[in-house]
């Protein structure tokens, strides 16, 4: 194992506002741009991937003013493996204190045949010239093989090789259609680590499709790459990208078995996915990791019962430590007395007798089997209308 393999530190390359953006009801405005640029710097990622400066005039502004308003943070400009495209990025990246060129072009025999109609040794030229030219601008270059995963390995290999000797200092081997599964994808991460030792940083870069992005990405720290591409909300082209924050909060609940830091503010988490909720389209599924709104929500009686008395029972993660405000109690036809009990004193009803919280409960229970849940009107509805009750028999 190499020194750089070595080290436990893992780089957290964000391309929300590139990657992510591409995918549908995702695209944003330059200042959309810049307002989620800088709750990332909040965050604390390494790399803010901010554009792809070719594809339209707004990207390539974004790129120039991100750099500008950003200079603590690295900015990476996206470029296919062309002259124009890396002497696009170049010019986005004038301003910034520290530029990145990233350059890619398709690896996989399957691309070459159907996409770019070129020969494995047409596209290894095209590869180190794009690297030579990017690092006539910038020191940091980064070499993508697109579609990794499906290229043959000695010719993934000999292109590596090729674009570090050409001036590389990281190389990203993307999973580019979610093809991979962790004990292949580790195999071939490991095998290219090896290969390139400390003359470069192997990044990855997992989409989704058959919803192991996150696991692709752990597999491959362990294998040796130090840098992993990501997004908030795991946006991205089709099923996504691996979600940022999930990735990150593995590494952090279970350093038994990923024993890496990173740079990342892990409380401003849910503030940036909220805040990336607001700007696109759509928020991430309520059932999502970390950051969807049931992520930290128990409804059934069990559960809520064992929360109540110690909240570690059923949290493996402290909600404060991510950003999320507290932990709830959703009350439905699965909660049982006790989470009740606890809506009913945080409402101001402490003083409720053992008959009058048992009507309560049966009020409750009779309507919950026609419910999705309760608001805390109707909870206090039933509280008054047991009190009525009480006072009836009573009188």
């Amino acid at each position: 194992m190499s020194e750089a393999q070595k080290q436990p530190r893992v780089y957290i390359f964000d391309t929300t506002l590139r990657d992510g953006e591409q995918s549908p009801g995702c695209s944003m405005t330059v200042p959309e741009k810049l307002r989620m640029a800088a709750k990332l710097v909040d965050l604390g990622v390494d790399i803010m991937e901010a554009g792809f400066p070719i594809a339209s005039e707004g990207d390539w502004e974004a790129v120039r003013r991100v750099s500008e308003e950003f200079p603590g943070v690295r900015v990476a400009a996206l470029a296919r493996a062309t002259k124009g495209d890396v002497e696009r990025a170049a010019t986005s990246l004038e301003k910034a204190k520290r530029p990145r060129i990233h350059t890619f072009i398709a690896t996989s025999d399957i691309h070459l045949e159907f996409k770019l109609k070129k020969s494995r040794q047409q596209v290894l030229e095209d590869a180190v010239r794009a690297v030579e030219l990017a690092r006539k601008y910038v020191d940091d270059v980064e070499f993508s093989a697109e579609d990794a995963t499906r290229t043959d390995i000695a010719y993934l290999e000999e292109i590596s090789l090729a674009v570090v000797a050409a001036g590389a200092t990281t190389v990203n081997l993307p999973d580019t259609v979610g093809y991979s599964v962790p004990e292949d994808y580790s195999e071939r991460i490991g095998r290219i680590a090896r290969l390139l030792g400390d003359r470069a940083i192997v990044s990855v870069h997992c989409h989704d499709d058959l919803g192991l992005a996150v696991a692709n990405s752990l597999a491959a720290v362990k294998a040796g790459a130090r840098q992993i591409e990501c997004t908030m909300n795991g946006i991205g082209e089709r099923a996504g990208n691996c979600s940022l924050e999930e990735v990150v909060m593995v590494m952090k609940t279970r350093r038994d078995f990923y024993p890496y830091d990173t740079n990342i503010v892990t409380e401003q988490l849910y503030p940036a996915s909220q805040l990336l909720s607001s700007i696109i389209t759509f928020g991430p599924q309520p059932n999502k990791a970390i950051v969807g709104a049931n992520a930290f929500a128990h409804e059934a009686g069990i559960h809520q019962d064992g929360y109540l008395k110690n909240k570690s029972t059923y949290e493996i993660i402290d909600p404060h430590s991510v950003g999320v405000p507290a932990g709830k109690l959703i009350l439905g036809k699965h909660s049982g007395r006790h989470a009740l009990k606890e809506r009913v004193k945080e409402l101001g009803f402490e003083e409720l007798t053992k008959e009058q919280l048992d009507m309560v409960y049966e009020f409750f229970t009779n309507a919950a089997d026609n419910k999705k849940g309760f608001t805390n009107e109707e909870i206090t509805e039933f509280i008054e209308t047991a009190l009525e009750k009480s006072a009836e028999k009573v009188s």
